[in-house]
């Protein structure tokens, strides 16, 4: 699953500072200085950021004015003489962050996709002052006990279903914050939530630097035999002397699949599996403080660890059901692996070679596999997923069959990089939609992985439509050539717009319940959903164009790609139950116990569960750079991958049963899941939609593992 968590999206955009008068001042004297366009409403379409004005001095007094008056109506709010109401309490909560969400929305999106010192350096500083805000608002006895009375006579408010829910979420919020401790207690909490906020971050910039800092320097080519010509000359040095190969943030990396070296296979490998922990890169420390922190949080709000108190508004709930559903999965996939390792050792054998298979020769020899039991070869294939043709003529033109929408090139929207393209979507009838940013070629100052995120939320309370944006990280082509998609990065665009999808649909009164704002073990649902369009025959034959003669591509092809779809499953389906499993090890750690040695506990945590039976199989992400658990926001929530491939082989499973790929199917669904945001209980909404719980099997079928 290379769909990385879109984790921007789940930074949290609420903020506060502990001196609110050195503050106010500070922010005060730099807005001063400068003509600030984060503190007014953008002008352009759709209040998109104008990004020919914004500059990165304009984040922090924009952010720190937007904690000022988010503070200030907070003190408001809970000092309040009058009887609470829904709209002297909920909804002016609700109001009180518009400057704070839109300044840290366009700030969290350049610090993912296009960083700087600069921003490196406010992120750093304004993490604790976030963690502080939070805290202002959830642990404030007085604005607590207004949401209480309200709760507490909340059937005889007479709300409207969606408002209701607002305040259910919100109390809810306060309850898992830690309301209801008492005053000692909630300066200790306050103190781990800054620990926890300083050390995310810590942790995220450490390891963008060990990936920048960790690219691989061949200098002989005859190293580098079997990799792209093309891909080659967008890695050489300006002294023609060397190629510099970046490091991708998972364990395994692209190039392990061509590299013919086996020694160069083995540089690579190791440079990625071992780039942070070493010298000034080394995020174990970073880790081990961060889960006792974590920990510690967990126990003092009554819980016995992490995992439990971070599942409470999840669809699993608690850590013993993550762990019942690894259960029904490891087994098969784990058995499913060794059945593809003893492939790949017999290949090695036919190929003349006397060495035991190891995980940096795995997609080599996966690769002469797939070949020879399918011929299948990615690079017959690659000319015809051009990223263009990807994107408007598969993904926009499976959104329009679906659900109606249509698109338009906007060129007269700024954007922070070049490589950024913009589109205006449209409803069926020619109503506006929203905008879509497209963000998809690598460069250093980006971080690893694909995701997707708002710069302008969908609110019917502020009349505001969404903007959107797509990141991914496909290697840019060298000047004048084409952008071609392996097919594992076509499905990636269909995953990531099914994010966008999602948003672009949200149909709701209130921002905080808009959209992708759902549990993350429901969010990525949707996304993987929609890739299953991709391999579709109506919409395959309509993008799949050769780059050079239009030619749509051979059914021989599309036959090679279907039947190697269960190829590799074992392999695939281990490797990311591994890292899940890691992140539920670490957040079940008790309070109470030290960890002495981070690579220690990794290897115990995969032994302990059977996901180490493959030696050549080794986890997703390691420890030391699984930066969505200890940068990002799925600490405790990685297995919400496996969750929600449960739920979109599910609802695949329904569409063809139903006539598959039509407009009155793709209404259903955008009625009864893509634009409900979180204004249902999800396990409701998505049995109302199915007509039954989910199901496993689908997905079991389609990984080829029954």
């Amino acid at each position: 699953m290379k769909k990385a968590i879109p984790f921007l999206a789940l930074v949290l955009l609420i903020a506060a500072c502990n001196d609110s008068k050195k503050q106010s001042t500070e922010s005060t004297d730099e807005m001063n200085n400068t003509e600030n366009p984060l503190l007014a409403e953008s002008t352009l379409p759709y209040g998109a950021p104008d990004f020919s004005k914004i500059k990165d001095e304009n984040f922090k007094p924009a952010m720190l004015e937007g904690i000022e008056q988010q503070k200030k109506a907070v003190e408001e709010i809970a000092n309040n003489k009058e009887e609470p109401t829904f709209e002297n309490t909920v909804l002016a909560l609700e109001k009180s962050s518009v400057l704070l969400d839109r300044a840290t929305q366009v700030f969290y999106a350049l610090t993912g996709a296009n960083t700087n010192e600069t921003l490196r350096a406010i992120e750093t500083e304004m993490a604790p002052k976030f963690a502080a805000q939070k805290d202002m608002i959830y642990l404030n006895e007085n604005l607590f006990n207004r949401f209480k009375t309200l709760y507490d006579k909340k059937e005889t408010l007479n709300l409207d279903a969606e408002s209701l829910k607002l305040l259910e979420n919100y109390y809810e919020d306060f309850e898992i914050a830690g309301a209801n401790l008492s005053a000692e207690d909630k300066e200790k909490l306050k103190s781990f939530n800054e620990k926890i906020a300083t050390l995310t971050t810590k942790f995220g910039k450490t390891l963008l630097d060990a990936n920048n800092a960790g690219a691989v320097i061949f200098t002989n080519k005859e190293d580098l035999a079997g990799v792209d010509e093309d891909f080659l000359k967008t890695k050489e040095s300006e002294d023609g002397k060397g190629w510099s190969i970046p490091l991708q943030n998972t364990t395994q990396q692209p190039l392990l699949q061509s590299m013919e070296n086996r020694a160069s296979r083995e540089k690579l490998f190791k440079a990625a599996w071992h780039r942070a922990d070493h010298g000034e890169y080394d995020t174990r420390e970073i880790i081990k403080e961060l889960v006792e922190v974590r920990a510690q949080k967990a126990k003092l709000l009554g819980f016995n660890n992490y995992a439990e108190w971070s599942l409470q508004k999840t669809m699993a709930k608690t850590p013993e059901n993550v762990n019942k559903f690894f259960s029904g999965l490891i087994p098969a996939a784990t058995a499913k692996a060794q059945t593809e390792a003893d492939e790949i050792q017999q290949m090695i054998k036919a190929k003349g070679q006397d060495f035991t298979l190891e995980p940096w020769d795995w997609n080599y020899y996966a690769e002469m596999v797939r070949k020879e039991k399918y011929d299948l070869d990615e690079n017959q294939i690659k000319p015809y997923f051009e990223l263009k043709n990807v994107l408007e003529k598969g993904v926009f033109y499976a959104a329009e069959k679906l659900y109606g929408i249509t698109y338009k090139p906007r060129t007269d929207i700024p954007t922070y990089h070049e490589d950024v393209m913009v589109y205006e979507l449209f409803e069926e009838d020619g109503e506006p939609l929203g905008l879509f940013y497209a963000d998809y070629y690598a460069r250093p100052s980006k971080s690893g992985g694909a995701w997707m995120s708002n710069f302008v939320t969908q609110s019917k309370l502020y009349n505001k439509k969404p903007v959107i944006y797509n990141v991914c990280n496909y290697p840019k082509p060298a000047e004048g050539e084409p952008a071609l998609l392996t097919y594992d990065e076509v499905e990636t665009m269909f995953h990531e717009f099914g994010h966008a999808l999602h948003g672009f649909f949200a149909d709701q009164e209130y921002p905080s319940l808009s959209g992708t704002a759902v549990a993350r073990d429901f969010v990525e649902f949707p996304s993987q959903f929609n890739e299953n369009w991709a391999l579709y025959p109506e919409i395959l034959k309509n993008y799949a164009l050769h780059y050079k003669t239009g030619e749509p591509i051979p059914q021989e092809l599309i036959d090679k790609i279907k039947n190697s779809g269960t190829f590799n499953q074992g392999y695939s389906l281990t490797e990311n139950l591994a890292a899940s499993n890691l992140d539920m090890q670490w957040h079940t750690i008790a309070a109470d116990k030290q960890i002495e040695d981070v690579n220690a506990f990794e290897k115990e945590a995969l032994n302990t569960t059977n996901l180490d039976v493959v030696h050549a199989v080794p986890p997703r992400y390691r420890s030391t750079y699984f930066s969505h658990i200890f940068a990002g926001g799925y600490a405790a929530g990685y297995y919400s991958y496996s969750w929600t491939e449960m739920l979109h082989h599910d609802a695949y499973n329904w569409f063809e049963t139903h006539g598959g790929l039509t407009r009155e199917n793709g209404q259903r669904f955008r009625d009864m899941i893509l634009s409900r945001g979180n204004t249902l209980n999800l396990e409701k909404m998505y049995k109302d939609w199915r007509g039954s719980e989910p199901k496993i099997e689908p997905m079991l079928k389609a990984r080829g593992l029954k």
